[in-house]
């Protein structure tokens, strides 16, 4: 595998804060609403979120 540089790595660790935060925040809206099809967009976006973290976390190995 290819060395990647300090300002890839930097990058990535800045889209996986991101995504890390959006999961975090669609979590909590889920928890919050009380409107079901609102609660299952937002536990969508969350699993959506997570798979991104999760692509740019493998790109690390």
């Amino acid at each position: 595998m290819a060395q990647i540089t300090c300002k890839e790595l930097a990058g990535l660790s800045d889209l996986m804060t991101v995504e890390e935060n959006l999961v975090v925040k669609c979590k909590t809206y889920a928890a919050e609403t009380t409107d079901s099809v609102l609660k299952n967009q937002y536990e969508q976006a969350a699993q959506r979120h997570q798979r991104h973290f999760d692509e740019l976390y493998a790109n690390l190995k």
